[in-house]
């Protein structure tokens, strides 16, 4: 945890760059602790653990502005560090744009406790890490006779910041996460390989699903046996909670402030306007109790606050942090969304499935991209052909196609089915009318 002791010495180190020729500067010390196991075939393939301690440092010199991190928290280690940045930002170009924020952005304390760190995280036995990752692995190794591989995983970890700035802000997070993963590989037709896995992750250990992760990354797994292409056309598309985040990414990366300022963005000059279909509306909810991503500031010390994204499909904001405020002259908003929620319906992924004659489920995306500044994507697929509300035939080796502001308008349900252990929590979309390529 942040100790008074690494408070006094964060303080120390920002009033010490401002004695010795910076007009501003920004300190933020962390400190951590991992682990991580990795099972194959029933032996331990890893054991790993660590520790670490870390400063970075920003400073504002006569209109320029640099960055440096270190590891080395002695005191005398830290006045030679400080002055050889203050003596090397001197030497880079001016930017007039890097300041801090305006203080009256920055959080100021308060509000409820977010309870995002397990406080029972230093009681764990080892034993009980490594018997969970052998559990996972337990659960797939020999439970099929075309298994080639089997691997179960565990890892937790928990951090702790402390941020101060010359120009008022103060604030310190705590963070802590668990996660077991189940991974398999097995022979199929020919020279396929099929791949597949399945996870949970939790922010507290007793809430962390314990069981059932191995078996379902086999069947998983073993429904990929026989995959096809299917004839080219345009489906109903249903995208599982795994991977419907993928689809929103690139919406997301498009409203990033050094996107908008690059002119690098499909949703330029978008905002007050109808953009995405009337039932999409997506809201930034920082501060959510015990949710992976809450925090109460961002990593300039700007305070979080609820926000809608997306209203009934008219973007309501940006993502601007200060840099690029200043470089366009607008204000600051926030660097970047903390939860990401999404209004949904009433059905999950099968109940999105059984609703459609003809359609395609998609379970993966296989490389693919998507154009930034106009929208338009390729994405490789993995998943389903539903015909008459059911899976059948598996799929694979196809592409989708389209822009993704269409898209977008094409959503006809969203699903019930978010997971609560990712701070995107997207549920499972159907869209209409979707270009897929394959035979």
């Amino acid at each position: 945890m942040i100790s008074n002791e690494h408070k006094l010495l964060a303080q120390w180190a920002m009033e010490f760059a401002l004695r010795n020729g910076s007009q501003a500067s920004r300190v933020s010390l962390y400190t951590g602790f991992s682990s991580s196991i990795e099972v194959r075939d029933m032996k331990i393939d890893k054991l790993q653990q660590a520790s670490e301690n870390g400063l970075v440092i920003n400073i504002f010199v006569d209109g320029r502005y640099g960055s440096f991190s270190t590891n080395r928290l002695n005191k005398a280690e830290l006045e030679r560090f400080i002055k050889e940045g203050i003596d090397s930002t001197r030497f880079l170009a001016e930017d007039k744009f890097r300041t801090l924020p305006d203080s009256s952005f920055y959080y100021k304390g308060g509000g409820m406790p977010l309870d995002s760190i397990d406080p029972s995280f230093d009681s764990i036995n080892p034993d009980d890490k490594v018997g969970l990752a052998m559990k996972v692995c337990e659960e797939i190794y020999g439970k099929d006779k075309r298994i080639i591989s089997s691997n179960g995983s565990y890892g937790d970890e928990k951090s702790f910041k402390y941020m101060v700035a010359s120009n008022g802000f103060e604030g310190e997070s705590a963070n802590s996460s668990f996660t077991l993963v189940g991974n398999v590989s097995i022979k199929g037709e020919g020279d396929a390989r099929p791949e597949s896995y399945w996870y949970d992750s939790s922010i507290y250990y007793n809430e962390l699903q314990k069981d059932g992760i191995g078996t379902k990354s086999i069947e998983r797994v073993l429904q990929k046996l026989g995959q096809q292409k299917i004839a080219s056309g345009k489906y109903a598309m249903v995208v599982d909670n795994m991977n419907s985040s993928r689809l929103l990414s690139p919406v997301i990366g498009a409203l990033y402030g050094s996107a908008i300022q690059q002119k690098n963005s499909f949703l330029l000059d978008k905002q007050d306007k109808l953009v995405l279909g009337n039932n999409v509306t997506i809201k930034d909810e920082p501060h959510l109790v015990k949710a992976e991503g809450a925090r109460y500031f961002d990593n300039e010390g700007v305070a979080t606050t609820p926000r809608a994204i997306f209203n009934e499909g008219v973007l309501n904001t940006y993502f601007i942090d200060t840099y690029n405020a200043n470089k366009m002259q607008v204000k600051s908003t926030i660097s970047s969304p903390s939860i990401l929620t999404m209004q949904h319906g009433m059905k999950d992924v099968n109940g999105l499935v059984s609703s459609l004659g003809k359609g395609i489920l998609v379970t993966g995306f296989n490389g693919g991209n998507c154009n930034s500044t106009t929208g338009d994507f390729s994405y490789g697929i993995e998943g389903f052909h539903i015909e008459n509300g059911k899976t059948t035939q598996p799929i694979s080796e196809m592409n989708v196609t389209g822009n993704m502001i269409t898209l977008w308008n094409n959503l006809s349900e969203a699903g019930n089915d978010i997971r609560k252990s990712s701070s995107w929590r997207i549920p499972s979309l159907l869209f209409k009318d979707v270009d897929f390529s394959g035979l």
